[in-house]
């Protein structure tokens, strides 16, 4: 471990074990934030502006004001200068928090915001499961759909007691429900459905985060004229697939083995995932 690992809050590089949060931070009380996680792959930061772009998007819905310093190349120096700072490895996890600044109850006082950029190690490029994973459905709490479905809010609680829920039930993964018993996503990622060489994924209209790797998976199926369609997906879409695999920024591509009763294969993850590994090895190759 680092001995003066540091994170950055504000845009000044502090220590990660600085006091830095006081007991009145509003996502500490009232999970008032945003995030995003990005991937650093091969030294390179992977689909920053789509990133930023997103959590943009997030601070209009949430009625956060933008700092005009907020801008994807201010950003890309930030975390550039801490991942040199805290002599990251090629592969790397970067969380960045947006959070409204503390006062108010329910209702804020300002909606002036505070940011922190923080870095983890992770240990591989994008790297397929050998193992396909065991998944069924979280059916406890269903996910409404409105204006706040498709943005990374600091209120993952949902998320949380379906992660307990996977534990207890000694399973890989949990899909997620919206409000019309629709499967819209997993616990930390978006879900694709193979059949007959055609992908299928939930629209942003059924409530599923607006994955970034999602979106790219989207482009790469178009650039290699793989037929996809964005529409709902239920239990006997899942069941009558030749193929589930999973789409997050961090992992990238993860397939699915057992649904229930039924068995799946995994070519068009790996086609997605070596896909993935090109665009990290050439700089600037990305969307």
């Amino acid at each position: 471990m680092i001995r003066d690992k540091k994170c950055i809050l504000n845009g000044h590089l502090i220590s990660i074990y600085e006091p830095a949060v006081g007991f009145d931070n509003r996502a500490f009380r009232y999970g008032d934030a945003l995030f995003e996680t990005i991937r650093v792959s091969n030294n390179q930061i992977m689909f920053l502006k789509d990133h930023v772009t997103r959590i943009k998007l997030g601070m209009t819905v949430l009625r956060m004001n933008l700092p005009s310093e907020f801008t994807t190349a201010n950003l890309q120096d930030m975390i550039s200068e801490l991942l040199r700072h805290n002599a990251a490895a090629p592969q790397v996890r970067v969380r960045l928090t947006v959070y409204r600044q503390e006062g108010g109850y329910y209702t804020p006082e300002t909606n002036d915001i505070s940011f922190l950029i923080e870095t983890d190690e992770v240990s591989n490029n994008y790297t397929l499961n050998q193992k396909g994973f065991w998944a069924d459905i979280y059916t406890d709490i269903k996910k409404p759909i409105n204006k706040l479905s498709n943005i990374k809010t600091g209120n993952a609680l949902m998320y949380v007691m379906a992660g307990i829920s996977k534990q207890s039930m000694k399973l890989d993964e949990c899909f997620i429900l919206n409000e019309t018993g629709n499967i819209i996503e997993s616990i930390s990622s978006n879900v694709f459905a193979v059949k007959n060489g055609t992908l299928y994924t939930p629209p942003l209209s059924e409530g599923c985060i607006a994955g970034v790797m999602r979106k790219q998976i989207i482009h790469l199926a178009t650039e290699n004229k793989i037929l996809t369609f964005e529409s709902p997906l239920t239990t006997y879409t899942l069941m009558n697939a030749d193929e589930i695999f999973l789409t997050n920024s961090v992992q990238g591509v993860q397939w699915i083995g057992q649904f229930r009763d039924k068995f799946y294969t995994n070519k068009m993850a790996q086609f997605f995932n070596e896909k993935l590994i090109g665009l990290s090895a050439t700089p600037g190759s990305y969307f």
